[in-house]
């Protein structure tokens, strides 16, 4: 079992954007499992009324998603930690297709996700897998692209000095040229 501890020595990803509590299972280069348990105080549900309902509680999809890729990220760096981006490779979404929401997710739920490595390229990974509440499905993904990329490729090139443009004065508007009669 992978603590939070050990996942914040794997991943960069702190509060509030820390949305896995624990891997279950981890078998490198092939799969992995983790939790998180969703509560009330997670921000999205600052500012919620005493009115809400439950259907207002529904977690956000796409914050389901970054979490299931925070496990598919521990999946990817358990033998190469990465805390710090800055310096080290940075994990990059290349896309997802075929994901589908089955049933909400709402505080008080402990999603279970499941991830697995259906091909590796090089830095590049292709994920499948879902998320359960019990035995329900809440999310299913078809198929995830994450690569790994250094950090250093993501700066900002250096800017060369460059001569200062005249300003654009406009001149009189020129009328629209006439449109052929196509008959």
């Amino acid at each position: 079992m992978i603590t939070v501890d050990e996942i914040k020595r794997m991943l960069p990803h702190r509060y509030p954007m820390l949305l896995v509590d624990r891997v279950t299972e981890l078998v490198p280069g092939e799969r992995a499992s983790g939790l998180k348990a969703v509560t009330c105080n997670e921000p999205w549900y600052e500012g919620m009324p005493d009115t809400a309902t439950e259907e207002d509680y529904h977690y956000p999809w796409t914050v389901l998603i970054e979490s299931w890729c925070h496990v598919a990220g521990v999946l990817v760096t358990w033998d190469r930690p990465n805390p710090d981006v800055r310096s080290g490779k940075a994990m990059l979404l290349g896309g997802i297709s075929d994901a589908e929401f089955h049933r909400p997710v709402v505080p008080g739920d402990v999603v279970e996700h499941h991830v697995r490595l259906a091909r590796q390229v090089g830095e590049t990974y292709v994920f499948e897998g879902e998320s359960l509440v019990g035995k329900e499905i809440a999310l299913t993904i078809g198929r995830l692209t994450m690569t790994m990329r250094p950090a250093s490729d993501l700066a900002d090139p250096p800017v060369p000095d460059q001569p200062v443009a005249e300003p654009h004065v406009p001149g009189p508007s020129l009328p629209d040229p006439p449109v052929p009669d196509p008959f």
